[in-house]
């Protein structure tokens, strides 16, 4: 599909790669050329969930303390403060990815956090940035993480505020993952609010 045989590989296996400890050292070891690879690939995800928050926020933004998830190497991050956002916190369970994310001096707050095993490290009225894959092979994963939200959801903690569809998320490297025969996957935005936390009034 136009794409270089070892993206293709290197893609085929971090999609296929089903138990979540083998996805984060395939994520590992991809870290260092993650972002030269889906440059190649058209990768839209991060001027999309930029452009989501950016709605949500029309200012002022530079206060808007938003949680980064599955932040990866920053590129989210370097959206946002293109459109003025400064407060950034980012978790992510790969630490090959958090080593690239620090090194872009934009977050104030990076942690290793695999969602739906522990907490969201994130303040009281803070936002929450999520993206993921539709893709025939990414269901199954899709499918957790959004269990795992709607457990959050649940609890309390967080409110769902958009879950926004996108056709053209980035190019398929297989005839199968492509999305009706149109050469891309397609993939979802989700904005999320903190629920702020009920407390009592000493006395």
């Amino acid at each position: 599909m136009g794409l270089p045989a070892a993206l293709r590989d290197q893609v085929a296996a971090v999609h296929r790669g089903s138990a979540l400890s083998e996805r984060l050292r395939l994520y590992d070891g991809w870290a260092a050329r993650y972002e030269q690879d889906v440059a190649a690939l058209e990768y839209r995800a991060p001027h999309l969930a930029a452009a989501s928050l950016s709605f949500a926020f029309p200012a002022p933004r530079a206060e808007a303390r938003l949680l980064d998830v599955a932040c990866g190497t920053g590129l989210v991050a370097r959206e946002l403060h293109r459109r003025g956002f400064r407060c950034l916190h980012g978790v992510d369970g790969s630490a090959g990815m958090l080593e690239q994310a620090r090194s872009t001096g934009l977050y104030q707050e990076l942690r290793l956090c695999l969602l739906g095993t522990e907490p969201l490290p994130a303040p009281a009225g803070g936002f929450l940035c999520l993206t993921t894959r539709s893709n025939p092979s990414n269901l199954r994963y899709k499918a957790e993480l959004e269990a795992a939200m709607g457990q959050l959801e649940r609890s309390g903690a967080w409110q769902k505020l958009l879950a926004q569809e996108v056709e053209y998320w980035e190019r398929a490297t297989t005839e199968e993952e492509s999305t009706q025969g149109t050469g891309y996957i397609s993939g979802v935005v989700y904005i999320y609010q903190k629920c702020p936390v009920p407390h009592l009034e000493e006395g």
